[in-house]
């Protein structure tokens, strides 16, 4: 089992910042893959980002060049810097870790939620 705990979510104004950050505990090791998601209030969940071990990154359009992932190995945390939010990142965002792209079983943080609004 791996066990996936999420901060750091909150309410900001538009083209402000905010930072998540996930830590994985438990049976990592066959973790190469972590990431976040978000689901917005009526819209399926999505991937935003995600990682491997190595720092290989894979990102959505919608938030290049305004988030920016990054993992500590020696930690087993992964971070999301959110930068220049806009109303529509509004969503809970969730931490993700599998061993790949697709790999049948996968687990989930608990949710975060993320406001963007003046």
């Amino acid at each position: 089992q791996v066990q996936l705990v999420e901060s750091g979510g909150g309410l900001v104004q538009p083209g402000g910042s905010l930072r998540l950050s996930c830590a994985a505990s438990g049976n990592i090791f066959s973790i190469n893959l972590m990431g976040w998601y978000r689901q917005a209030p009526g819209k399926q969940r999505e991937l935003v980002v995600d990682i491997t071990r190595s720092g290989s990154t894979n990102y959505v359009d919608s938030v290049k060049g305004r988030f920016t992932i990054s993992r500590d190995n020696a930690k087993n945390t992964v971070y999301l810097q959110m930068n220049s939010l806009k109303a529509e990142d509004t969503a809970v965002y969730y931490c993700n870790a599998k061993s790949h792209r697709g790999a049948a079983f996968e687990y989930w943080g608990q949710g975060t939620q993320v406001t963007v609004s003046s």
